[in-house]
């Protein structure tokens, strides 16, 4: 399961939209480890406008954390709206954050060369 709901947020969804701080408050509450790693991000975005994780998760459980917030388009673009910037992943702990205007830096870092260069044989099952 991505996010662990709670009964009076999910009766708010089955009556219509959701409000975003209620959505944001239940990825901040279901994922800590990866709302953590984002906040700790958006506070060290430097003088090129983005601040990126080298540090693998410490264990499986958040690992998971991390890729579930960034593979569902609802939860990423919840949070980039949260904190103002755009994410980008190249694999299980590269995430990095943009700030507005950072568009050089956010290029060179989705290229297919920074996600070769990336790779290791350590992250093959990642």
């Amino acid at each position: 399961m991505s996010l662990t709901v709670p009964q009076e947020l999910l009766a708010k969804a089955e009556q219509g939209d959701v409000e975003d701080a209620d959505f944001i408050a239940c990825i901040r509450e279901s994922l800590p480890y990866a709302w953590s790693l984002v906040s700790g991000l958006a506070a060290r975005v430097d003088g090129e406008g983005f601040a990126a994780n080298e540090t693998p998760p410490p264990g499986e459980a958040e690992r998971g954390q991390l890729l579930r917030m960034v593979a569902s388009d609802a939860m990423r673009a919840a949070v980039e709206r949260h904190f103002g910037m755009r994410l980008a992943f190249q694999n299980c702990h590269r995430l990095a954050l943009f700030a507005p205007g950072a568009d050089a830096a956010y290029d060179r870092f989705t290229t297919p060369r920074a996600q070769l260069l990336n790779q290791s044989p350590e992250l093959v099952d990642c």
